[in-house]
């Protein structure tokens, strides 16, 4: 199963919130002369972005409703100014708008174009033309162009509820929690809003750009409404939003890429439509109006405002279309300003980012979730001397208690001050913590999410509750339990074990470990383990030297053929690691164990040492591994780091050194492995994910310690492995790897009448093997005449995908059709199989 569970955590946390929800789509109120207080009549109300009156009032009194969710309205009349009027719960049933006939420098304005013109060529279109010149004075950020830089940034993210009506407060599952609803705000269509969380964060920003490229940004304050302690809430927070660039051609939302309306490559997705010169902030900007030439596609929707002198992207607002293809996502909006201190470069001023999601449903009615997050960029300060003790890493910027901060500090940092719906989020999630349901609510999900349940009193977490069942030849019914040390998401230490008995062969197993971390700031840790397991080796080849990493084969419950090529390992492993620098880690591991078949009968492992002929190899080396995460972002400080989403590459370098005589090792022996993976966005195109591995045995070593090319035989997915390779099928001193996975989104289905309803996503992929097996390390084997590397051609599988299987917004399902390429004169070989398996994400 493809479940990485900080993906895992948005669809556990949106059904956690869905049972209390809201949604804005009703607003009312009065509007009146700004010199007279008379009410006037006849005005355009204009809902969101729509460039078509919901209505023309025929008194001072108005009131509109939406399908959607309202969160501005534009008001205008014949002699008067454009009026825009951001709807919020608290004002939504009593707004009251002057309308002036004085000018206003708005972002808004009349709509003077309600139908989309049609040219015979783009060329034609004078937005073209304009997009033109702001591709060819395309900007960049204005933080590289100064040798130093700071800036401040206050962040704010919200989550409301949507769509509760006053049916839904008396369901039995609020008995003892009614008091949630004293924060509710009450919309004209008897839907309800409730605020359920929120969170305010201050960052410091420092860069040097000169003499050499350093850059930090430092958390200084935050504020968390009820949730410090919930690492499942908090994390989901942070990890829905990526940073954009709207010059960019891709836009990064959820890792899936998006074509930017401002991209040099958005006339092949989008329409432009120049509507008015307006005024933005005392600048006159041309207002252009995009959509997607398609509304299958991930593409967005809105305006853009470009300075009619210097062609700079004075703000954009991007909308997706309703039937955005994204899980657990209704949809999503975009507000983006941008200052412009000279022609080459743009400062970010302030984002505005609302996120609509449901766990199951994408109908406008269903209980969703609404998540807002706003960024205000202040305080730019250039070409300062900074110190070098500026951008070092400090013991107490890792203390639990470093960003807290009183009332006071608040009131300051604040751009603008809490409504009286944010101010009482604090209030409702302090008592609702004292809520033994709420808590127990909220226990549930984060079981499901860690995968832990956590005994609080004790400091415990009983699991992971995963591996509790597996199946395999050896063990037969194969259950496992495992607890771990659990005091707070910081803990600097952790100790965890687990046991497990097989039905079949009627034998106990285990495993324990214990680490230690001395320092927050550089992650120096100490650690050491034991384990007696069954276990399927050669189903990873650059492997984790950890005690407590278990591989899927070893219980897995459905599988193709027999497999009876389980090892019995005895191994005790210590280990010591420290980053040096930021997302770089050293770790060196020393590595005793014992490795003899689990089933002699089926499965040999036999080999010749001296003319004597053993069938348990002893062995004790050393790792030395350097593994680089550039980009990679970590929520927590503790020992144990829950990692947010990014396209941030893996990098890991890794070299053994095997010991013979030391603890009774058998073997001298050299390895060196390399592995490189990254996720790419191919613009409109999808998601590409490339793995590269590489490495060699520079000394001849028996079976239990040589390279394996992973197989498959289950039929579940499982990343990096080869689908239709039998377990040892192919063993190498000398290997290389390379796996392709493209993920197009839907780009090419989207174009299938009929199909493209069901919203399904395509995968295409190919892997690929070569490698070399010398004489000797065949022969060193007793049953080495069965095993080859894939010399004669490069071994590889091919085959296409279709995931996002499912209904509504709950599509977690994947299908993946493999086939074998060649070497398919071997016996007992699979040339076409079928995987499949959930993946939870986005």
């Amino acid at each position: 199963m493809l479940i990485n569970r900080p993906r895992y955590y948005p669809f556990l946390i949106f059904i956690l919130l869905s049972h209390f929800v809201y949604a804005q789509n009703a607003a009312s109120g009065k509007i009146t002369d700004a010199k007279t207080n008379k009410e006037i009549s006849g005005v355009d109300i204009f809902i969101n972005e729509s460039n078509k009156a919901a209505l023309t009032t025929t008194s001072g009194n108005f009131a509109v409703q939406s399908d959607s969710i309202i969160y501005k309205l534009k008001f205008l009349r014949k002699n008067y100014a454009l009026e825009t009027v951001d709807v919020t719960p608290e004002n939504a049933n009593n707004i009251f708008v002057k309308l002036s006939q004085e000018k206003v420098s708005n972002i808004e304005e009349v709509v003077i174009h309600n139908e989309k013109p049609k040219y015979k060529n783009k060329k034609e279109n004078p937005a073209y033309a304009i997009m033109q010149k702001v591709w060819a004075r395309k900007r960049n950020n204005g933080l590289d162009k100064f040798d130093t830089y700071t800036y401040k940034e206050y962040e704010k993210i919200q989550f409301d509820a949507n769509n509760l009506d006053s049916a839904f407060m008396k369901r039995k599952i609020f008995n003892k929690l009614e008091f949630i609803f004293d924060y509710k705000d009450s919309t004209a269509s008897g839907k309800i809003g409730l605020p359920v969380f929120l969170n305010e964060a201050v960052y410091e920003n420092y860069g040097e750009n000169r003499p050499s490229k350093k850059t930090k940004r430092l958390l200084v304050a935050q504020k968390t409404s009820g949730f410090q302690d919930n690492q499942i809430v908090t994390l989901t927070a942070k990890n829905l939003y990526r940073d954009i660039n709207i010059y960019d051609n891709t836009l990064n939302y959820f890792d899936i890429g998006f074509p930017s309306p401002v991209g040099e490559t958005g006339f092949s997705t989008y329409d432009y439509n120049l509507i008015d010169t307006v005024s933005v902030r005392g600048e006159n900007a041309f207002k252009i109006r995009y959509q997607p030439k398609r509304t299958e596609v991930l593409a967005f929707q809105g305006y853009l405002y470009i300075d009619t002198d210097s062609y700079a992207v004075l703000g954009a607002t991007l909308k997706s279309t309703q039937k955005i293809n994204v899980n657990f996502i209704n949809g999503i909006s975009t507000e983006l300003e941008y200052d412009n201190p000279d022609e080459n470069t743009f400062l970010p001023r302030k984002f505005v980012t609302e996120i609509e999601m449901t766990p199951f449903s994408k109908k406008k009615t269903a209980k969703s979730i609404v998540a807002k997050r706003s960024v205000d960029y202040s305080e730019y300060k250039f070409n300062k001397p900074l110190e070098d003790q500026v951008f070092k890493r400090k013991e107490e910027e890792y203390s639990d208690s470093f960003t807290d901060k009183d009332d006071a500090y608040w009131l300051k940092a604040r751009p603008d001050s809490l409504s009286k719906t944010e101010q009482g989020i604090y209030d409702m999630l302090d008592k609702l913590q004292q809520t033994p349901k709420f808590n127990r609510i909220v226990k549930l999900y984060e079981t499901l999410g860690s995968g832990y349940y956590n005994v609080k009193k004790l400091g415990i977490d009983i699991g992971p509750i995963f591996s509790v069942y597996g199946k395999n030849e050896v063990e037969g019914d194969r259950i496992r339990l495992g607890a771990r040390t659990y005091f707070t998401r910081n803990d600097p230490w952790r100790v965890q074990f687990y046991t497990a008995y097989g039905f079949k062969d009627q034998q106990v197993k285990y495993g324990a470990e214990a680490r230690f971390m001395f320092n927050r700031v550089n992650r120096f840790t100490v650690g050491a383990g034991t384990r007696r397991d069954i276990l399927q080796l050669g189903v990873q080849l650059t492997n984790d030297d950890g005690i407590m990493a278990r591989t899927f084969a070893s219980s897995t419950i459905f599988a193709r053929g027999e497999n009876a090529s389980l090892s019995s390992l005895n191994q005790t492993n210590v280990f010591t690691s420290i980053e040096p620098w930021k997302n770089f880690q050293i770790r060196l591991d020393g590595t005793m164990q014992s490795i003899k078949s689990a089933n002699p009968d089926g499965f040999s492992l036999m080999y010749y040492k001296d003319d004597a002929l053993r069938k348990t190899t002893n062995d004790s080396h050393f790792t030395l591994s350097l593994i680089a995460r550039p980009g990679a972002k970590f929520s927590q400080t503790g020992i144990d780091r829950y990692e947010h989403g990014t396209l941030a590459p893996t990098i890991v370098l890794k070299y053994t050194k095997g010991v013979e005589g030391l603890f009774g090792s058998d073997f001298n022996y050299n390895k060196l492995q390399f592995l490189f993976y990254k996720p790419f966005l191919i613009g409109s195109w999808g998601k590409l994910q490339v793995n590269f591995e590489a490495g060699k045995n520079f000394d001849t070593v028996p079976l239990a310690l040589q390279n394996v090319i992973p197989g498959n035989q289950s039929y579940s997915l499982a990343q990096n492995t080869f689908a239709q390779l039998n377990y040892y099928e192919f063993v190498a001193d000398t290997y290389t790897t390379l796996h392709l996975e493209h993920h197009f989104n839907g780009k090419i289905l989207s174009f299938i009448p009929l199909i493209k309803k069901l919203k399904l996503r395509e995968i295409a992929f190919i892997r690929g093997a070569y490698g070399t097996l010398s004489d000797a390390s065949k022969a060193i084997n007793v049953e080495g005449f069965k095993y080859s590397a894939p010399t004669d051609h490069i071994y590889y599988e091919y085959g296409f995908g279709i995931e996002n299987i499912g209904f509504g917004n709950l599509r977690i399902f994947r299908v993946d059709f493999n086939w074998r390429g060649n070497y398919l004169d071997r016996p007992d070989i699979s040339t076409f199989g079928i995987k499949a398996g959930f993946q939870v994400n986005f």
